[in-house]
């Protein structure tokens, strides 16, 4: 097994970044989602029921039990939260000494415990995602950092023992799943524009946050696009195998694959901090090899007796990375039939094998692909099963079990992107509108979400506008499959500021920020992105229906739904304590970020924390080298053995053999 202490240190490094961006993005929407004011108000979530505090933590894992402790209520307990995880997990990132189990565990518990009253803002995949890699980081952190000049000469730490490697492995398997099932779910969900190579055609338009690349994207050939979708089945199906791969060059490939798409997704679409986590997972297809620049100047020669054993095991790794890479390319044309137009200069493609049936080969993928492997392993099957339901059948009922126990810790979770592409036939949306008299109504634009016709799409990740996103779900279907637009109407009609900021950071571009609207209604539309030569338009548009009716407060129809969904405050928010030093604080800080906006926020975050790296780089300890001095003099008598030690002074290469500061052989 190769060496992967670079690597591991990497993956550590890039969970607690994703940590500290998704705690700071959650942070600056508390109180519009979660607050006294807000939405969905988190004290709701958080109700004693009479049982022991133990069970009651089992049943609801969550550190916000403890929050009236402090004197807060749960929307303050969890700012104090999503504060402390982002200042733990930017020490993690920047300071090599806690980057260890206790402090990984914390940052997990953490936002486990934001997850359990995070409600349907909180419900998104790659909040999973972040929970089961954040769970992997605990247990790939070293119990205690040793010095930093204790260290292997392998890359590792001091004292590393073979079994830490094995952790590393889960993540590895966990960008299996990830992968290969958002691969397999396109298929077994029998979606026609995935079949018929089309869905890159309406991804960029109907995605929920597009970019101003994706218009762009958007308008490229047709050709292009279909090609894409294969390179897309190829990359999440046919080379996910890959990562387990004996040979290091093919896991290289698999690796610059997987970027590749992140990459390209993150130029054209705007998904949090998801494409960063994923490339995070990458780093387990890594080996010390991979990450040190002298690991082929470093590598000593072999004597001739035993060049023979290597050179055969390098023709058989050859032999074998030409064997895949010939599949991969023969099964791509033959069951994608591309066909090369010199004429167009274009490249044609369509899907030769049949939609997918019950016992057909895409559901052999999905199902029959299942390792049979031990007890432990099958707790990670099982939501990897979900894919296809019939799957289940076939794992061990304790496994189904064991997962159901510990299945709201969310340690293993099922994945599954982009199954079935929507908006076919124009992307909806739901525009907001309020009133004063019932008769002139005006648009309430959100900051993220298309709108406004002549605005362009904005970059707004790392950042997740939670309600931005919940919008695009809500356009989907009728209102009553979204209960919280309900209480989103009713903070616009009583003025909420909190509400409101989600809308519009800057309150002043809110239409009825002097005065709350008397009435609120929504109207579902169909967007569309402007064609090529269209002047200052991004967007067309046309109406559709009304989405939501006419309502004021004291509405009867209001107070309905609000009954309905059990949105109504049976009980008002208790007061807070003005003599609580926290609680002071945390409004002071609120009070103080609040005109930023959250993107700014933490593109600003980010750009710290390349300044701190830099100046860490600058001004830390290097590593030893050898002195410019020794380099000029005399060689000395070479040792006996081809692979010896340059000095003391010479750092320890990868491969155990001495580095580019060994001075060369000279023939007498």
């Amino acid at each position: 097994m190769a060496a992967s202490g670079l690597p591991r240190r990497l993956f550590l490094q890039g969970v607690a970044a994703v940590y500290a961006l998704a705690f700071a993005s959650l942070y600056t929407q508390i109180p519009g989602l979660y607050g006294a004011e807000g939405i969905l108000p988190a004290r709701r979530t958080l109700r004693p029921q009479g049982k022991g505090r133990w069970r009651q933590l089992w049943e609801t894992p969550t550190l916000l039990w403890e929050a009236p402790q402090l004197g807060l209520d749960t929307a303050q307990g969890l700012e104090l939260l999503s504060l402390l995880g982002a200042l733990l997990a930017l020490g993690a990132l920047l300071l090599r000494p806690l980057r260890n189990l206790f402090v990984y565990l914390l940052l997990w518990a953490a936002y486990l415990s934001a997850c359990q009253v995070g409600q349907v803002f909180l419900y998104f995949q790659w909040d999973s995602l972040l929970l089961e890699t954040g769970f992997l980081a605990v247990l790939v952190a070293p119990l205690r950092q040793p010095p930093c000049h204790k260290q292997t000469p392998q890359g590792g730490l001091a004292g590393a023992s073979p079994h830490e490697a094995l952790p590393f492995w889960l993540v590895r398997w966990l960008l299996f799943r990830l992968m290969f099932a958002s691969g397999v779910v396109k298929l077994t969900s029998r979606c026609p524009a995935w079949w018929g190579l089309t869905a890159l055609t309406y991804h960029y338009e109907t995605q929920c946050l597009p970019t101003p690349a994706s218009w762009f994207a958007h308008h490229l050939p047709i050709w292009l696009h279909k090609l894409s979708v294969v390179a897309t089945f190829l990359i999440e199906i046919a080379v996910p195998p890959l990562f387990f791969a004996p040979v290091h060059r093919l896991r290289l490939a698999a690796f610059y694959s997987q970027v590749l798409l992140q990459v390209l997704i993150i130029i054209t679409g705007n998904y949090n901090f998801f494409n960063l986590l994923t490339l995070v997972l990458t780093t387990a297809l890594l080996d010390d090899g991979n990450l040190t620049a002298e690991a082929d100047s470093g590598r000593c020669r072999k004597t001739p007796a035993s060049a023979w054993p290597r050179s055969l095991l390098a023709l058989l790794a050859l032999l074998l990375e030409c064997t895949i890479y010939g599949l991969l390319a023969y099964g791509t044309v033959h069951y994608f039939g591309l066909e090369v137009d010199w004429e167009q200069l274009a490249v044609h493609s369509t899907t030769i094998f049949p939609v997918a049936e019950d016992g057909d080969s895409a559901h052999h993928v999905a199902g029959g692909g299942l390792p049979r492997l031990g007890t432990a392993d099958c707790l990670l099957e099982v939501p990897y099963s979900y894919i296809e339901p019939s799957t289940h059948g076939r794992l061990w009922t304790g496994a189904h079990r064991l997962f159901g126990t510990v299945e709201h810790l969310q340690l293993a979770n099922s994945y599954g992107l982009f199954r079935r592409m929507t908006g076919l036939g124009g992307r909806p949306e739901v525009v907001l509108e309020g009133s004063y008299d019932g008769q002139h109504w005006k648009e309430i634009e959100f900051m993220y979400k298309p709108g406004n016709l002549s605005r362009p799409p904005p970059v707004v990740a790392p950042h997740q506008p939670r309600l931005d996103w919940q919008m695009w779900f809500a356009a989907l279907g009728p209102h009553s499959h979204s209960p919280w637009f309900t209480s989103l109407v009713l903070r616009l009609l009583q003025g909420r500021e909190p509400v409101i900021r989600l809308i519009q950071n800057d309150v002043e571009k809110y239409p009825f920020h002097k005065q709350p609207p008397t009435y609120v209604r929504a109207q579902r539309y169909k967007y569309w992105f402007s064609h090529p030569g269209e002047q200052s338009q991004w967007w067309r548009r046309q109406w559709v229906e009304e989405f939501f009716p006419p309502v004021s407060l004291g509405d009867p129809l209001l107070d309905a739904l609000l009954r309905q969904f059990g949105l109504q405050d049976k009980s008002p928010p208790r007061a807070r304590s003005s003599g609580n030093a926290l609680a002071q604080a945390l409004h002071w800080i609120r009070k103080q970020l609040s005109p930023l906006e959250a993107s700014t926020l933490l593109w600003g975050l980010l750009a710290a924390v390349g300044a701190i790296r830099g100046m860490q780089a600058l001004l830390g300890p290097r590593p030893p080298h050898a002195s410019p001095v020794a380099k000029e003099e005399k060689p000395r008598p070479a040792p006996k053995k081809d692979c010896g030690p340059a000095g003391k002074t010479a750092a320890p290469a990868p491969d155990n053999c001495s580095g580019s500061a060994q001075a060369p052989r000279r023939k007498k």
